[in-house]
């Protein structure tokens, strides 16, 4: 898509960036913030790369002004960013730590000063390590205490913040967290998952609750991580094996949220760790939503294990780009699963609220940083929304991943997916050739839409 032709995206289109709390903030124990299941996590050894933590990251806490000024540079739309609960809630519910509100305040001011405006996530990971400790999200008590903490939020924010998503990729949350141990708390067990993705499904259901009250006039979502799923080949087995493996990744949470109800092959696979589901449950977590936001950085390709007994096989494409974190450089893989969602789930509006890619980016002599890889992988990504769009899915925005280099979780400091980058031991901050390409290509959008057509 060349940046200079006519826009294929309406003017309200929204061209944002997005970020999270732990990976950008740093400050971990300033103003009163509570310990967090990272803080706790990327302490204990050999849990995060290279022993990294969250505890600076970019310093966004003290750097916002200037990163704001980025994005106006970018010319974004918008922004999304998450709230850290132990800033709000140092011990998960209770007394409220009003400097640490004081920080988000400052933040949302300072975004709307600019001329962006602000996408809140309530909940990007960093549970409160005091819930952790009396059970986590496996326990359905965390689940009150979210209600608690979203309704301080709102109860702060709620007259300037008129976009909100509940929770972030509940799926990563509770399988990569508590099922597999990668991410924190770093539990390894199935029934802990299952058990955490409906709580955090449910939490999502109170939030629309609390946020309905507070802030009734502002848009209400929740983030889903989704991949198209796709088999090696038109083998029966492998036809299986994809069924499976979308039914595990996309449908546990997509049919809950949309069709009140868990998908009947996966609840039967899980049936001797299946959460328990009161009455009442479902129903909550099926509540009517403004948008879906889907976060998407590749596809899966699929094929059956060769006993036909394990688990479906994760299979490379040999003629495929890969990307720093091994995954497939397939934008074709956004557009289907845009138009899977329209034609089965029927989302009123969709943002994209995560699309980017790592690369082992550098400086050269010259202080710059040139990434063509990536500049390419959002040009291809964003062509795929726009034919997306031409085919009449309702999606109103793409905001990619992620503004700045930052804390990548468990492998810390060592994977870039920003399109600013950052010297972490200086902090300072370099925009990338990709940083010049999405701000020329916004640019170019609304000088097509502000000329008149013969």
């Amino acid at each position: 898509m060349a940046t200079d032709s006519r826009p294929v995206f309406p003017g309200d289109f929204v061209w944002g960036a997005a970020t999270a709390s732990y990976q950008i903030e740093g400050a971990t124990h300033a103003d009163g913030r509570g310990e967090s299941i990272w803080d706790r996590f990327a302490a204990t050894s050999g849990k995060v790369r290279n022993g990294d933590t969250g505890e600076i990251a970019c310093d966004f806490y003290h750097r916002y002004r200037d990163d704001v000024s980025l994005m106006r540079e970018l010319g974004l739309d918008a922004f999304r960013f998450s709230i850290a609960w132990p800033r709000v809630l140092p011990q998960g519910r209770g007394a409220v730590n009003e400097r640490g509100l004081d920080f988000y305040d400052r933040l949302v001011d300072a975004l709307l000063a600019a001329g962006i405006r602000p996408f809140a996530t309530l909940y990007h990971w960093d549970l409160p390590q005091v819930l952790e400790d009396e059970g986590g999200w496996p326990a359905r008590g965390t689940v009150d205490a979210f209600e608690e903490y979203v309704g301080a939020v709102a109860g702060r924010l709620g007259d300037r913040v008129d976009r909100w998503i509940t929770i972030n990729e509940p799926w990563v949350a509770a399988w990569v967290g508590y099922g597999w141990g990668h991410h924190a708390p770093g539990r390894v067990s199935e029934r802990d998952a299952l058990a955490a993705a409906h709580h955090l499904l449910l939490a999502h259901g109170r939030a629309v609750d609390v946020l309905r009250q507070a802030a009734p006039a502002a848009e209400v979502g929740i983030t889903l991580n989704l991949g198209h799923v796709y088999p090696a080949s038109d083998r029966p087995e492998d036809l299986t094996a994809a069924r499976y493996v979308d039914g595990f990744n996309n449908r546990w949470l997509l049919d809950p949220l949309y069709r009140g109800a868990y998908p009947q092959d996966l609840h039967e696979h899980f049936a001797g760790s299946a959460p328990e589901i009161r009455d009442g449950d479902l129903d909550q977590i099926a509540q009517p939503l403004d948008f879906l936001g889907v976060n998407n950085y590749s596809r899966n390709l699929v094929q059956a294990s060769p006993d036909g007994k394990a688990p479906p096989v994760h299979v490379r494409a040999p003629e495929s780009q890969y990307t720093d974190m091994g995954w497939e450089v397939y934008p074709d893989g956004l557009h289907d699963l845009l138009v899977r969602l329209r034609d089965e789930y029927a989302p009123p509006a969709i943002y994209i609220t995560e699309n980017g890619a790592a690369f082992p980016d550098v400086r050269g002599h010259d202080g710059q940083v040139r990434d063509p890889e990536r500049q390419a992988y959002l040009e291809s990504h964003i062509d795929a929304v726009a034919r997306a769009a031409q085919a009449g899915v309702p999606v109103r925005g793409y905001f990619v991943w992620t503004l700045l280099d930052n804390f990548e979780w468990a492998w810390g400091y060592w994977k870039r997916f920003g399109v600013v980058y950052v010297d972490f031991p200086t902090q300072e901050r370099v925009p990338k050739q990709s940083f010049h390409w999405y701000r020329d290509f916004i640019a170019a959008q609304r000088a097509a839409l502000a000329t008149p057509r013969t």
